[in-house]
């Protein structure tokens, strides 16, 4: 029966988790499967097509993602600024 569990049996370490997954290729995924939208057909006769709520929360992700190395990189940015100003202050400062 180990055997068998082995071969066939769920293993959690095998599932990769949402967190790990890049978000980009995600919704790159719902848009080529055609599941990032769905068409709704209003009374009139208009369709109006919505996306889907997996296909959102991708985008979101990804705006997340987008965030948070934005902010590193403009901390990174202000960092270097005040060191290139104490070095003009230190040039300026010798006679």
């Amino acid at each position: 029966m180990s055997y068998l569990n082995k071969m066939y049996g769920r293993s959690p370490s095998q599932t990769q988790s949402q967190a790990d997954k890049n978000p980009n290729r995600v919704a790159g995924g719902l848009r080529a499967q055609g599941v990032d939208r769905f068409t709704m057909v209003a009374e009139d006769g208009s369709n109006k097509e919505i996306p889907t709520l997996e296909y959102v929360r991708s985008l979101e992700e990804q705006l997340k993602k987008t965030r948070a190395a934005f902010t590193v990189l403009e901390r990174k940015q202000a960092r270097q600024e005040r060191s290139i100003e104490q070095l003009i202050n230190q040039v300026s400062s010798r006679p």
